[in-house]
């Protein structure tokens, strides 16, 4: 059976049990206290060297990790990943874009207000991401005037991966109503069968 090493408040995380729960696919959780270094055990570290959740357990000697490589091997021969190849690899366009341009800023935005301490030096920090993290928004914006999912009109891993992050951006401090694109696109990631937003596993 499949096991997931995760806390279930990362977006990176939440984007791995979103699919296995769309797939119906049968799996273990275990959740990681990422706070208290559990990340960073001796135990951890021999499954995933670069000490980060999620890491996904395959089999007993195999493992996979980085959230967007878990979701297009989870995805492979399923209707969240294209068939096309021009279309495979605007789903993948995305989700570089959101490793890249997205979550640097909004999910570290996040982070920083929900666990760290709002030190002058992090709130500097802070006012920094958030250039950037509007910059993105605004790309997503855009792209979305003309599609119904971000990577054309159907609903594929890449909607996934820039939904973990996107939902909760508030979290991070950015206002989503400047975005009216983007939210209506939340809507309708929302409305997809046997979707569940993050609150939906806490």
């Amino acid at each position: 059976m499949l096991k997931v090493f995760g806390a279930i408040v990362s977006g990176n995380c939440y984007k791995v049990k979103v699919l296995l729960h769309l797939l119906g696919l049968e799996h273990q959780w275990q959740e990681v206290d990422l706070v208290n270094g559990g990340a960073r055990t001796e135990e951890f570290l021999i499954m995933n060297p670069n000490g980060k959740t999620p890491t996904l357990q395959i089999d007993e000697n195999t493992f996979l990790a980085e959230s967007n490589a878990i979701l297009y091997y989870l995805a492979q021969n399923t209707q969240y990943f294209p068939q096309d190849t021009i279309e495979q690899a605007q789903v993948m366009q995305w989700m570089f874009f959101e490793q890249y341009s997205h979550e640097p800023y909004i999910a570290t935005s996040r982070f920083i207000h929900m666990f760290l301490e709002l030190t002058p030096e992090r709130l500097a920090d802070l006012e920094s991401k958030k250039v950037l993290g509007e910059k993105a928004l605004f790309v997503m914006e855009k792209q979305l005037e003309d599609h119904a999912f971000i990577a054309g009109n159907s609903f594929t891993i890449a909607d996934i991966s820039l939904y973990a992050y996107t939902h909760v951006a508030e979290d991070g401090g950015f206002d989503l109503s400047s975005y009216p694109n983007v939210l209506k696109w939340i809507k309708r990631v929302e409305l997809v069968e046997n979707f569940k937003p993050m609150k939906g596993f806490l």
